[in-house]
Order: C-alpha cells, then sequence, then structure tokens
C-alpha cells in the first residue's frame, strides 16, 4: 500500500522576483479552470500526488486531466517540499519542462 503523507507546497522565485508559476495560473482567463487548478493543488499538499511522473533531472509533472491538458511541474526537497516551478498545458509541454529542469537546475546551486 502506498503511503501519503503531507507536503509544503512553495512557489519558486527568479533571482529577480517573478514567480513563474504563479505567472502561468494567473494568466488562465476561466476562473473555474484556476479554481480546480488550486483544488489539485490542496491534494497535492495533502501527499495526494496523483497523475504526475519524473520528466527528468528531478522534475515531475503532474497531469490536470481537464481544459487543454494543463501540467504543473515540480521537484521536491527532502519529500517533505513541493517546489511549483512552472504551469502550461499540451501545446507548451516540451518547452515548459525546459524551463522546469532550468528552474529547479538554479534553485539547487542556489538553495541546496
Amino acid at each position: 500500500m502506498h503511503e501519503t503523507h503531507p507536503r509544503e507546497i512553495r512557489v519558486y522565485q527568479t533571482s529577480s522576483g517573478r514567480e513563474p508559476f504563479n505567472e502561468w495560473l494567473s494568466s488562465i482567463r476561466d476562473t473555474e479552470t484556476q479554481a480546480r487548478i488550486r483544488a489539485r493543488l490542496e491534494r497535492l499538499e495533502d501527499g495526494n500526488l496523483g497523475d504526475c511522473q519524473s520528466v527528468g533531472e528531478g522534475v515531475f509533472e503532474l497531469r490536470l486531466h481537464f481544459g487543454s491538458g494543463y501540467r504543473a511541474y515540480f521537484g521536491q526537497i527532502d519529500n517533505t517540499i513541493i517546489l511549483l516551478l512552472c504551469g502550461g498545458d499540451k501545446s507548451s509541454q516540451r518547452r515548459d519542462i525546459e524551463r522546469a529542469k532550468i528552474y529547479w537546475l538554479k534553485y539547487k546551486r542556489e538553495h541546496l
């Protein structure tokens, strides 16, 4: 049986203070979609990782099965903290994964 445990959610911030994940989330015009994504993040915080998989280099993709195939990208710190890196949809997936890997690498260099 897979045991779940709560995780702290944090949002990656660039050296200039930008938060790519929050910028992406607020760029979604449909408030119902934003609410569904936030609800999914609450389940993630509760330890329910759901449909997520590694995309390499310590970055994970959380797939959201509604809208245009939304995805959230994150790294994990000590299996207790989830650092939200960026988000996107199926059409920008390849580019989003590359950005997430860069953000994760920068975060690790500066903080771990």
